[in-house]
């Protein structure tokens, strides 16, 4: 699927990972372990949306074709895995709206909370206050989320920790700090490089604009 060219907000200046506190930023995680990976873990600045702080240092989303950017169908982290967005296109086109064993779920931890809140608002939608978690994790759950693979196996508490302390706890995913990054860096979504696409663009309107020439030459060229 490739990248939505509208509603993505304009990049902020996100904080360390380490930054955040009990009243500062929002500490904003994405669980890829459905692919084997970490938890990556940033310090988002706020006030903002829960979707402006999925696209800002690094971080970037999809929607679907269906429900449009903010329906988060895809997220990738330009320093991790190059910036691919999971799932990839092969495992999910996000042209309609994904089945309920295997999308994102949203869930949210306010300020001195340590309980986890499954989101029932889009991400467009929810505002977290400073000192807030925000978690998101791949998989299924029922209409409440209290049930499913997708049900955070980690504490708010654990990922407002350090990395190394929030990694003790058996059983735990492992946490990896995600520096804030230029939004400019490399995004990739499965399909064909931007560059190549606009490359492509470029050579199929220059072969029109060549024919359309030729044509317009033989129509004004006098009757012999």
């Amino acid at each position: 699927m490739t990248l939505a060219a509208t509603g993505v907000p304009a990049a902020a200046a996100p904080r360390p990972a380490d930054h955040c506190d009990a009243t500062t930023g929002v500490v904003v995680s994405v669980d890829f372990g459905h692919w084997g990976g970490p938890i990556l873990r940033s310090c988002g600045t706020t006030p903002t949306t829960g979707y402006a702080l999925l696209n800002q240092g690094g971080w970037h989303t999809a929607g679907t074709e269906h429900d449009g950017p903010g329906f988060i169908c895809r997220i990738g982290y330009s320093g991790y895995h190059h910036g691919t967005q999971y799932p990839t296109p092969s495992q999910e086109p996000c042209v309609l709206t994904p089945p309920a064993s295997a999308y994102w779920t949203y869930w949210q931890a306010g300020p001195g909370q340590n309980a986890w809140s499954y989101s029932q608002i889009g991400a467009m939608s929810y505002r977290p206050r400073p000192g807030s978690v925000t978690l998101w994790v791949f998989g299924g759950t029922n209409l409440s989320g209290t049930v499913g693979s997708a049900v955070p196996n980690i504490s708010p508490d654990s990922l407002r920790a350090s990395p190394a302390a929030g990694a003790a706890s058996a059983g735990e995913p492992e946490i990896v700090n995600a520096a804030p990054m230029a939004a400019s860096a490399s995004i990739s979504s499965g399909s064909p490089a931007p560059a190549i696409i606009a490359l492509v663009v470029v050579l199929l309107m220059a072969a029109a604009g060549t024919a359309a020439t030729r044509r317009r030459a033989r129509r004004e060229q006098p009757w012999r």
